[in-house]
């Protein structure tokens, strides 16, 4: 029986020729066909990789009764005024567009309320940019469960900086995750419920950036009075007991930024809610660096419905996305990637290009 990705109808298939020499332990050689010509020396692959033109079509109908009722409920008030759905861009276009109307920053101690001496103190004095990159190579590791039995924790660790999600931990997991983290990017949820935040030496090490969603492109004060989460004691207590550990608090309108564009070009109405940790921390990373590697983002034939790489925990929302336009987000990753289909299936990596490298 067919499974994963194959049995949700999501692959397109793209032929690329190979060697049929014995490759490295990550790139076994997949061959479907013998040569007719037997002069031939290569064997021709088809790798099955995430489809960019995915649609709701292709999720089942749980997870579609699921996305409709969002739709209906709309907890963020969106009213998308933008071009769209269904906006063709060049790939090219469509960077240059990411890159210039979504403001990666942080929120600052000029902004009110946190200018105020309530905040006096607890936000950090440098700004982001004087601590993360300019880097060249950047990793984002998701979380995905297929991360376990991947053995890119070599590879991911050989990258200038890392970035990961929420509790994701790096001990016992060094072999298929590797052990480096520059940026800890987490939710708000996990700040203000997580016991074990304050305490825990795994929030620690690195940058860490917290995020909430705001009412649909909300103001700083508007979203203060209602966020998500109302994490901010948490946020100050933590200040206080690691006061030289770099913590910012991305700001909330740059979810609904990136959101925006990823409606524009979508083939219909998306989830009226904030894209996910994953697709934000990919848009800070090509922000910071010249070349984003994303593991597991799109999936690679070790897809399962396993959620996390260190929990076990099954739901195959955590692919194809429920709550966040997760789908859609992979959609403009597969479109932008710049890397090859045996990467994505073999290693679960893609590739794009940096803000910074790329010239509009």
């Amino acid at each position: 029986m067919m499974r994963g990705l194959e049995k949700l109808a999501l692959w397109s298939g793209s032929q690329t020729a190979l060697s049929s020499k014995t490759q490295d332990p990550h790139r076994g050689s997949q061959a479907v066909g013998t040569p007719k010509n037997p002069a031939k020396t290569k064997l021709e692959t088809v790798f099955q990789v995430w489809n960019k033109d995915s649609s709701s079509k292709n999720i089942i109908p749980r997870l579609r009764k699921i996305w409709r009722n969002y739709l209906s409920m709309n907890k963020y008030n969106v009213s998308y005024k933008g071009p769209g759905p269904g906006i063709k861009l060049s790939a090219e276009a469509l960077r240059c567009h990411l890159r210039d109307q979504v403001n990666v920053s942080m929120v600052e101690a000029t902004d009110f309320p946190f200018n105020t001496s309530e905040w006096e103190g607890f936000l950090p004095k440098e700004n982001i940019r004087t601590k993360a990159g300019p880097w060249g190579r950047c990793a984002v590791v998701s979380s995905a469960g297929s991360m376990k039995s991947s053995q890119l924790g070599k590879e991911i660790d050989d990258h200038d900086a890392v970035l990961r999600f929420n509790g994701a931990p790096t001990a016992n997991f060094q072999q298929d995750v590797g052990m480096k983290t520059t940026i800890r990017l987490m939710n708000s949820q996990l700040v203000t419920t997580e016991q074990n935040f304050l305490t825990n030496s795994l929030y620690n090490e690195g940058i860490l950036i917290v995020w909430d969603p705001s009412i649909y492109h909300s103001d700083i004060p508007k979203w203060y009075k209602n966020p998500d989460y109302r994490f901010f004691d948490n946020y100050k207590s933590y200040r206080k007991l690691h006061p030289d550990q770099p913590f910012y608090i991305l700001r909330p309108q740059m979810p609904w930024e990136l959101w925006d564009i990823i409606q524009e070009i979508s083939p219909e109405e998306i989830q009226p809610n904030p894209p996910s940790s994953g697709m934000l921390g990919i848009i800070i990373m090509m922000t910071l660096c010249d070349q984003v590697d994303i593991y597991e983002f799109l999936p690679s034939k070790r897809k399962t419905d396993v959620c996390h790489y260190y929990q076990k925990f099954f739901d195959s929302a955590c692919t194809m996305g429920a709550y966040h336009p997760l789908l859609f987000e992979k959609n403009m990753v597969k479109y932008l990637n710049q890397g090859v289909d045996e990467d994505i299936y073999l290693l679960g990596k893609a590739t794009l290009p940096g803000f910074r490298s790329i010239h509009c």
